[in-house]
C-alpha cells in the first residue's frame, strides 16, 4: 500500500500473517506513532486478507474444548523464554514502543497468562448464558409452543488493535478464537509485531489448525482510504472491533452502515476518589498515597485504567500533605520501571503555566518523565499523561460525581466501605467500573469490559424458527 517514504535498509521489518503463512516485504515504509521509528511491511494482498462469504468459517464445527486446548498450548509456547518469535518481537518492539523493555516483556508474559484453561472457560461462561450456543443449535420453545433453534454463529471480524498495550493482541486473538470468528487484525504502528509473533507461535504448533487458518494480521496507516474503503464493507466483514483514540474510532465509524457494526473500546479516562478517612492516621495517609500511585502507574500511565485525576476530600493543607506523599510514591515507581521520557513540549508549557498560578495550583515533580503531581480546586483542562496526575481537592466526594461521564472507565475508591454508597450514582453518570483504590490494573475474570460483555456482542446471533409444536 502507500508508503510514506522510500524503503531504507535500517528500517525494522514487520511481517504480515495470512492464515498460516508469514509474508515479509519492504513494499512500504512507515513510522511508529510515538517515536517516529521506521519499519517496513509488505504490500497488503487484499484477496488474501478478505474472506469470501461463501466460505464456512474454519472453526465453526471445532468443539470449544479443542479450541481452548490449542490456546492453552499457545500460552505455554509464548511463555517459554526460548521462544524465538517472542524474543524477536520484543527486540523489534523495544525500538518502536514507549514502554521500556522490562515492561514490554512483563506485558507479553502477563498476557500469556490469559491463555489459561480455567480462565478461558470462565470468560465464555460469563459471556454466554448457554455456551453450547457456540458449538451448535440450541433448541428453545416459547410459552405459545413455538419452537426455534439459536446459535452464536462465527462472525467475520476486523480488530483494530491499540498501540499502548501489546497484551491486548494476545487477548484479542484468544477472543476471536473463542467465538470461532474469521479474524483480520490491523496492528498498531507502535506495535506491528506482537500479533504476528503470537500467530507464528500458533503456526509452529500446527500450521493447518483451524485456529491458525482463521487468523490474518496486517498493518496499514489508519485512515488510508485505499485500504479501508475496500476492507470495511459488510460483504466481507460483520463487525469492526476497534480500540484507540477518538480519531481512530471516528475514522472507523464513517464506514458503518447496514450489515457492518462497530464494537468500540473507545478512549477512556480513569479517576480515583479518596475520602477524608485517608487522613485518620499517618499510616492511613501513607497507605492511600501508595494505593493511588499504583493506579496512576498502570503501564506507566499508558493504560485506560490508569488514574489521571484524584478527587480528594480535603482542605488545601491536607491535600498538599497527600500530594507530597503521592509524588514520592510515583517517582519511586518511575525510577524502578525505567524508560522515563520527558513530557512533550505542549504539556510542559501547560504545567509551567500552572506553576506561575500558585494561588490556584501547586505542582510537585519535574517534566522529565519521573512524575508530576498537580493540586487544584477543579480538574485541569488538559489530559494528564506521562506519569502526570491532577489531585482535585473537594469538600465532599459528592462533588466529584459531576465530573464523571461516559468516558470514565475505572474509579478507584477509598475507603472501601463507602463504595456501595457511590456505585449507583457513578453508573448513572456513565462510569463503567468501580474498584478498590490500588486495584485498577487487575480485573475479575469474565466481567463486562467498557459496560458490555464483548464476546456476546462479537457473534452473529442466528435463529432457526421451526413452527408451533403439535398439541
Amino acid at each position: 500500500m502507500t508508503a510514506i517514504e522510500s524503503p531504507q535498509a535500517a528500517a525494522l521489518s514487520a511481517p504480515f500473517f495470512f492464515r498460516g503463512e508469514v509474508v515479509e516485504g519492504t513494499d512500504a515504509v512507515h513510522r511508529s506513532r510515538d517515536l517516529g521509528v521506521s519499519f517496513t511491511t509488505p504490500g497488503i494482498e487484499l484477496d488474501r486478507a478478505v474472506p469470501l462469504r461463501s466460505e464456512v468459517p474454519p472453526l465453526l464445527d471445532v468443539p470449544l474444548d479443542d479450541i481452548v486446548d490449542f490456546l492453552v498450548e499457545t500460552g505455554r509456547r509464548i511463555r517459554d523464554p526460548r521462544n524465538p518469535f517472542v524474543r524477536d518481537c520484543i527486540d523489534r518492539m523495544s525500538a518502536t514502543h514507549t514502554l521500556p523493555r522490562p515492561l514490554l516483556e512483563a506485558q507479553v508474559a502477563g498476557a500469556a497468562a490469559y491463555l489459561d484453561k480455567r480462565l478461558l472457560h470462565a470468560v465464555v461462561e460469563q459471556n454466554f448464558p448457554d455456551p453450547g450456543a457456540l458449538d451448535g443449535w440450541i433448541p428453545k420453545q416459547d410459552f405459545l409452543g413455538r419452537r426455534s433453534f439459536v446459535r452464536a454463529f462465527a462472525p467475520r471480524l476486523i480488530h483494530v488493535l491499540p498501540g499502548n498495550s501489546p497484551g491486548v493482541a494476545v487477548k484479542s486473538i484468544a477472543q476471536g478464537a473463542l467465538v470461532k470468528a474469521i479474524n483480520l487484525f490491523k496492528m498498531s504502528s507502535s506495535d506491528p509485531f506482537t500479533t504476528v509473533a503470537v500467530l507464528r507461535a500458533m503456526a509452529d504448533i500446527d500450521p493447518e489448525h483451524p485456529v491458525v487458518r482463521s487468523m490474518s494480521a496486517v498493518y496499514w496507516r489508519g485512515g488510508d482510504a485505499a485500504v479501508e474503503r475496500i476492507l470495511f464493507r459488510p460483504q466481507y466483514f460483520d463487525k469492526i472491533v476497534a480500540w484507540g483514540g477518538g480519531e481512530a474510532i471516528d475514522n472507523v465509524a464513517r464506514y458503518l452502515g447496514p450489515g457492518l457494526q462497530l464494537v468500540s473500546f473507545d478512549p477512556k479516562t480513569s479517576i480515583s476518589m479518596i475520602g477524608r478517612e485517608a487522613f485518620d492516621t499517618e499510616e492511613t495517609l501513607e497507605r492511600a498515597a501508595g494505593l493511588a500511585a499504583e493506579d496512576v502507574m498502570v503501564l506507566n500511565q499508558d493504560a485506560c485504567v490508569a488514574s489521571r485525576f484524584v478527587f480528594l476530600e480535603a482542605n488545601e493543607q491536607d491535600a498538599d500533605r497527600f500530594c507530597d506523599r503521592l509524588y514520592r510514591r510515583i517517582a519511586e515507581r518511575a525510577i524502578a520501571s525505567g524508560g522515563n521520557r520527558p513530557l512533550d513540549a505542549e504539556l510542559k508549557e501547560q504545567i509551567r503555566t500552572l506553576v506561575l498560578l500558585d494561588d490556584e495550583f501547586r505542582v510537585w515533580g519535574k517534566t522529565d518523565g519521573t512524575g508530576v503531581v498537580i493540586r487544584s480546586g477543579a480538574p485541569v483542562d488538559f489530559h494528564p499523561v506521562g506519569k502526570t496526575v491532577d489531585v482535585v481537592s473537594v469538600e465532599s466526594l459528592d462533588e466529584a460525581i459531576r465530573h464523571v461521564t461516559v468516558a470514565t472507565q475505572t474509579v478507584g475508591f477509598f475507603p472501601f466501605d463507602r463504595m456501595p454508597d457511590f456505585r449507583d450514582r457513578l453508573a448513572a453518570g456513565g462510569a463503567q467500573r468501580i474498584v478498590r483504590l490500588g486495584e485498577a490494573g487487575p480485573s475479575t475474570i469474565g466481567n463486562p469490559h467498557d459496560a458490555m460483555y464483548p464476546l456476546h456482542r462479537f457473534v452473529h446471533w442466528m435463529v432457526h424458527e421451526d413452527g408451533t409444536a403439535a398439541v
